[in-house]
């Protein structure tokens, strides 16, 4: 494949990782103000709020988690363009859906229908990347993926907060529906998710099929190493970690912070800013000084630290200090270990990366719902121990080559 071939294939795919995540970044900050107003509206026990935040975020995990591996093994039976497509359709609807709800029920069918389909965008677009780049240039191919993933998380929250309080005086009404000011950021990514699945369509060209159009059924079954085995109990420490944070976050800020909407975009941009910024750096030039393994470990050391100290700190320059160090930690973790994943075996790379992000999935499950359990009791318990997990964690990288 020619240089400028591979490097075309190369921005659709990460444009398509980068509409799925400003999506996903839009909700962060405006989740909680969202599902308050909605549980309002319903007349529904304030008291249940957090749950419902908790829940919400959880949801759309959980259902990606059961599909996902499905997807994965489709690609590799018919390509990963149709699966990729599949998923930017899913993704469209499911923006609209959030956008025109008008209760708590509609927003979690929005979730569900969303995790359903947009399993089959990042773990498959990974997989597209690993088809046609070669083992030498992966892991900084790899960390671009990232840096689409981290600038999705960048936009998305500052977009949120920003379309959620505009002053436009709209209301309208159809059905089950209803368009208002707070519907605008989830119209406007609903239209770039369009506009990119056009692209996609038009320009896109499909990987070679690992199989030929069959009516077999695809098999599940596969065996695990124990080198796999700790990359995906890493992989799921990283998600859990994450999700917990930022639904914790976004209540924390709210709640005991006084933070708006803004702010806590503000606090999501930064995040996602210094992991776009640092993962390609960390991939081109990491293993000059450290090896992959020594990567991870600091950076779970770095996120680690930085999680248990910041409940003990309330200042706004100090908050937005530690989420900059949480996400330089994270910044060394990422591409590593989906550089690992990649290379465990080349015959099933969509599965492997399939089985990696349904295992992150669990932790992203999890992760809502026990911060929000734990944040009823304080706002230091979810921190603490998201922090000691990941502490805790850097034992299990000696097992990585």
């Amino acid at each position: 494949m020619e240089r400028k071939e591979e490097l075309n294939r190369v921005f659709l795919i990460l444009l398509s990782l980068f509409v799925v995540m400003l999506g996903y970044g839009i909700l962060l900050p405006t989740l909680p103000y969202y599902t308050e107003r909605l549980a309002i509206k319903g007349n529904l026990d304030t008291d249940l709020i957090n749950f419902h935040i908790g829940l919400l975020t959880s949801i759309y995990p959980f259902f990606q988690l059961l599909f996902v591996v499905v997807w994965g093994k489709l690609s590799d039976k018919y390509g990963r363009k149709p699966i990729i497509i599949c998923g930017l359709i899913g993704f469209v609807i499911m923006q609209l859906l959030t956008g025109l709800a008008t209760s708590l029920t509609m927003l979690y069918v929005a979730r569900i229908f969303g995790g359903i389909f947009t399993s089959a965008v990042i773990p498959v677009s990974n997989a597209y990347l690993s088809d046609i780049t070669s083992e030498k240039r992966r892991t900084k191919i790899m960390a671009w993926s990232g840096v689409a993933i981290s600038s999705g998380v960048i936009f998305g929250p500052v977009i949120g907060g920003f379309l959620s309080q505009t002053d436009i005086h709209i209301k309208y009404s159809i059905g089950l529906l209803h368009l208002d000011r707070f519907s605008v950021p989830f119209l406007f990514v609903a239209l770039l998710g369009l506009i990119v699945l056009f692209v996609v369509m038009k320009w896109l060209k499909n990987t070679a099929r690992v199989h030929r159009l069959t009516t077999q059924k695809v098999s599940l079954r596969f065996t695990f190493t124990k080198y796999f085995i700790v990359l995906l109990i890493l992989s799921f420490v990283a998600q859990f970690v994450v999700t917990l944070f930022e639904t914790v976050f976004s209540i924390y800020g709210k709640d005991e912070l006084g933070f708006n909407s803004k702010q806590l975009g503000l606090g999501f941009m930064l995040c996602g800013s210094v992991m776009a910024v640092l993962q390609p750096v960390f991939a081109s030039y990491g293993e000059k000084f450290l090896s992959p393994k020594k990567q991870i470990a600091i950076g779970f050391l770095i996120a680690g630290v930085s999680l248990i100290a910041f409940p003990f700190f309330t200042s706004e320059f100090l908050v937005y200090g530690l989420i900059i160090m949480f996400a330089a930690g994270g910044a060394l973790v990422t591409p590593n270990l989906l550089s690992a994943v990649s290379l465990t075996s080349k015959e099933n790379t969509g599965r492997n990366i399939s089985i990696q992000s349904s295992t992150g999935s669990v932790g992203q499950i999890l992760g809502p719902v026990v911060g929000t359990w734990l944040i009823a009791d304080s706002f230091y318990y979810p921190f603490i121990i998201a922090g000691l997990i990941v502490i805790i964690s850097i034992g299990l990288v000696r097992f990585v080559t």
